[in-house]
């Protein structure tokens, strides 16, 4: 019988919210290009890498770009990013996320981190939060970004866990896809419409009153 081993977290709406910062400087790009983008079209963007976004932001703005300039925006996208980023601090870890996180250790449960970002490990220092993470599995190391389940299948390699012993908490459709793909049992955390569509075992809106028993349950 299988039984919880590891648990590996998304990290942008999932550990921290920094959606908003993607937002505002994907949409400040967007308006230098012409045209706006919405918070209803920036959903499309949620576990997404950042070449994948820039290219679905293109789409939506009709407009038609060459290599170099897209590499040139994406740069200019992230160091926006990266410039909104430099404000944040431990007290933008989400609602209830460090006392799950204390939960899960005190049961001797491994955690890992696995995100598209390229800023992860930046992020996670900014908040104070790397100390929790066995290992970090980021933009950086990834070839397959998700729905595709590399990210978190690396994730478990690297804890030593098999994939039926992992949960993954996601906030994206892509990433529950890409947690139900590798065999894991995937926590949506968010609305519960979309998520459970995509195959969520279960949702929930946060972290705040949920201890590693509350999950264990899931097994």
């Amino acid at each position: 019988m299988s039984e919880l081993k590891a648990c590996l977290f998304d990290l942008d709406g999932v550990i921290v919210d920094t959606a908003q910062f993607h937002y505002l400087a994907w949409r400040e790009l967007a308006n230098g290009l012409g045209f706006d983008l919405t918070v209803a079209q920036n959903e499309q963007l949620k576990g997404v890498s950042r070449v994948e976004s820039l290219e679905i932001i293109l789409k939506i703005g009709a407009v038609e770009l060459d290599a170099e300039t897209k590499n040139r925006l994406a740069a200019t996208k992230n160091e926006r990013y990266l410039e909104l980023c430099q404000k944040m601090s431990s007290e933008d870890v989400l609602p209830g996320v460090q006392v799950f996180l204390d939960s899960l250790i005190q049961e001797g449960i491994k955690i890992g981190l696995g995100s598209a970002s390229k800023n992860a490990r930046l992020i996670l220092a900014q908040i104070g939060m790397t100390r929790y993470f066995a290992t970090i599995v980021d933009g950086n190391r990834i070839t397959k970004g998700k729905p595709d389940p590399q990210t978190f299948l690396m994730g478990a390699e690297d804890l030593k866990v098999k994939p039926i012993n992992c949960i993954v908490f996601e906030d994206a459709i892509a990433g529950i896809k890409a947690a139900k793909a590798g065999g894991m049992i995937a926590v949506g955390v968010g609305e519960p419409a979309g998520l459970k569509a995509a195959g969520a075992d279960m949702v929930i809106p946060g972290f705040q009153d949920i201890d590693a028993t509350t999950v264990k349950h899931l097994f």
